[in-house]
């Protein structure tokens, strides 16, 4: 695991009316994907999955996620505009 992690946040239309935040720039580690997927979607109060090297949360999650990774003393790129 690197010391230092940069996350890179996008929204991503879902289908009609539906957006997914997508956490991208991620370790490709399922078990700490997974992990931080379940810690992120119990934060965010929403559903979401653990991809390969990122992880989607439902909905426009961004302000949430920036704050919550900042946190984690990671660097945070793509977050509010």
């Amino acid at each position: 695991m690197p010391a230092k992690l940069t996350a890179k946040l996008r929204v991503e239309n879902a289908g009609p009316g539906k957006k997914v935040t997508v956490i991208d720039g991620l370790p490709r580690n399922s078990e700490f994907l997974a992990a931080l997927a379940k810690e992120l979607k119990k934060s965010c109060g929403t559903g979401g999955k653990a991809g390969d090297g990122s992880v989607e949360l439902q909905g426009d999650q961004r302000e949430r996620l920036q704050d919550l990774l900042t946190r984690k003393g990671w660097t945070v790129k793509g977050g509010i505009p």
